[in-house]
């Protein structure tokens, strides 16, 4: 998703699904990179979203698709009760796209063969592109160009005559640019390193497809069958080590004339229509948290609603080092947002104590945030000229529904305060603008909405706050530790010019542990902090940073110097999954 000049070029989703050019919809058949795929597509200004395996075809046809793309999964395409597509999918006339064990699933229910033969491939592979010379041979099908050999699938963003949105197709929707030549792998290598994870292999590919690549365990890596718009890939493109990954999805996309229309000034103008409709003449509140999310929320509902929505602030002791006074000074000077300020840190802290279990930690600070929000409602409602708030504005992000259980049959990781963490009474309608961005798209939106770069580019942080942070009890003294260990991190990722690098640093005190040191020439009994920096893109999945030893020793340094309850610094070198960001 780019930031759109597209003011009077793009229709809303319900307009786009109209016109029969509707989102690609990504079908999860259980896929650990689902989310992924559709990210991926939006990356290309491609609307798409993530729907369930079982969902029937006439349903799926009702929402007007532009494509389909089928994920990987990880059951074995010819076992017992192993997932099917949709009767009737692959002659709907739809553009469609299989990923691993969508690939497997479109060839063996096309006649092709998917077997089991003992040479599965995992990680890292050599894809060879059909040979050149096999092109338009008579019986074979058209194979590919040879790089450099003119008729590569350009990446096209023409606009239609008035401005219309750009299209990824130069030609007839469904049809490939290129005549007769390959569409996912056009123009690109003829040797490429993908990314494979499949147990199962086809050997054969259906009559009337076009096998276009092979590795040295699957001779069927890569097929087509351009006239019926069925296209195919056992590797992964979505991810980061296949090469040319994003060339090839972009490539699929033109073929099936999607329209490049997914750009943060669009997605404004849907969410202000949207809001507005909702709200009409209501009254929202939103609960600033001093992240990007909460910031973005705000901003952009203040944008729909102007002086009918009212932010507040529960300052409930868990926040940052200078976070309460940031979010007092800098949001309200960029937004002119009328702030409401609760001081509730000694409300928080005896909810919280003697709790240690995680996930009580999280559904307490949840039930504590509403009863805050509805206390500040009544106050809010009593002022002139009154009217209750009905609204409760979130900044609800993508990967916080998938983790807390609420994606289609997604398994819950863990409750989000703002998501599984809230309590059953609740009193107030959600508006949750986000709910289906990733943090990058956020951003986006963020900076097109004029916030400051200091909000915009804030490490996440999540809304329990420092209490997740504390490996054991919250209290008093742990807080003032953990938090003074967190600033020093964040102050020297910063002078190191790493803020934009690393996706976020959680430094973790482990409260219930103490281990022996030597501190002044005498000994030392304190605690250890963990240090868990993280490069990502989503949160969806997560590596930890190689950070430069030499700031890693200063952190170190500067820690168990300047806060004398620590003792022991320890690096977090486990990636998601299967450790989570947060340690709890």
């Amino acid at each position: 998703m780019q930031a759109g000049d597209a003011a009077g070029s793009s229709a809303s989703l319900a307009d786009r699904q109209a016109g029969g050019a509707g989102p690609v919809l990504v079908m999860d058949f259980g896929a650990q990179y689902a989310q992924l795929i559709a990210r991926r597509v939006r990356e290309c200004d491609v609307y798409s979203e993530i729907v369930h395996a079982t969902m029937p075809t006439a349903e799926l046809l009702a929402r007007k698709p532009a494509a389909i793309i089928l994920s990987g999964g990880p059951a074995s395409a010819y076992a017992p009760g192993a997932p099917p597509a949709p009767p009737g999918l692959f002659d709907a006339g739809i553009p469609i796209l299989g990923i691993c064990y969508g690939f497997q699933l479109m060839v063996r229910e096309l006649g092709g063969t998917v077997a089991r033969t003992g040479a599965g491939e995992y990680g890292a592979a050599t894809l060879r592109l059909a040979c050149p010379a096999q092109a338009g041979l008579p019986g074979g099908g058209p194979g590919l160009l040879s790089p450099g050999q003119p008729g590569g699938v350009p990446e096209v963003r023409s606009r239609q005559p008035g401005g219309g949105p750009g299209v990824l197709s130069p030609g007839q929707a469904g049809r490939p640019p290129g005549g007769q030549q390959g569409v996912l792998l056009a123009g690109l290598p003829e040797r490429l390193q993908v990314w494979m994870s499949h147990g199962d292999t086809c050997t054969r590919a259906p009559d009337g497809f076009t096998v276009i690549a092979s590795t040295a365990g699957t001779p069927v890596a890569a097929a087509e069958d351009r006239a019926r718009g069925l296209y195919g890939m056992q590797f992964h493109p979505e991810v980061a080590h296949t090469e040319h990954g994003m060339t090839m999805l972009r490539q699929f996309l033109t073929a099936a004339g999607c329209r490049a229309d997914w750009t943060t000034r669009n997605v404004i103008d849907e969410q202000t229509e949207l809001i507005r409709s909702e709200v009409g003449a209501g009254h929202a509140i939103c609960g600033l948290s001093g992240g990007v999310d909460s910031a973005v929320a705000a901003a952009l509902v203040q944008r729909a609603i102007g002086s009918q929505l009212t932010c507040v602030f529960v300052d409930h002791g868990l926040l940052r080092k200078g976070e309460a006074e940031q979010v007092e000074k800098d949001f309200v000077a960029a937004t002119g947002v009328e702030l409401v300020v609760i001081a509730a840190q000694e409300r928080f802290a005896a909810a919280l104590a003697g709790v240690t279990d995680p996930e009580r930690k999280r559904k307490i600070i949840g039930r504590e945030f509403i009863r805050c929000f509805e206390h500040a409602a009544c106050q809010i409602a009593a002022r002139p000229p009154g009217g209750h708030a009905e609204f409760l504005v979130q900044g609800t992000l993508y990967p916080d529904v998938v983790e807390s259980g609420g994606g289609a049959g997604t398994a819950s990781i863990k409750s989000h305060h703002n998501v599984g963490g809230l309590p059953d009474d609740l009193g107030f309608t959600l508006i949750e603008p986000l709910r289906t961005l990733f943090k990058d798209e956020v951003r986006a939106l963020g900076a097109e909405l004029g916030l400051p770069p200091a909000i915009i580019w804030r490490q996440p942080f999540p809304g329990p706050g420092l209490a997740i942070r504390i490996v054991g009890e919250v209290t008093p003294d742990r807080l003032r530790i953990v938090r003074d260990a967190d600033a020093i991190a964040r102050e020297e990722l910063t002078s190191a010019g790493l803020d934009r690098q690393i996706w976020q640093c959680p430094v973790v005190l482990l409260a219930d542990v103490r281990s022996v040191g030597v501190q002044g020439d005498g000994r030392s009994y304190g605690y250890p902090v963990v240090l868990r920096p993280v490069t990502s893109e989503d949160a969806m999945t997560a590596d930890w940073a190689r950070l430069p030893d030499e700031v890693l020793a200063t952190i170190s340094t500067r820690i168990t110097n300047e806060v004398p309850e620590i003792n022991r610094v320890v690096l977090d070198v486990t990636s998601k999954p299967p450790a989570t960001i947060e340690w709890e």
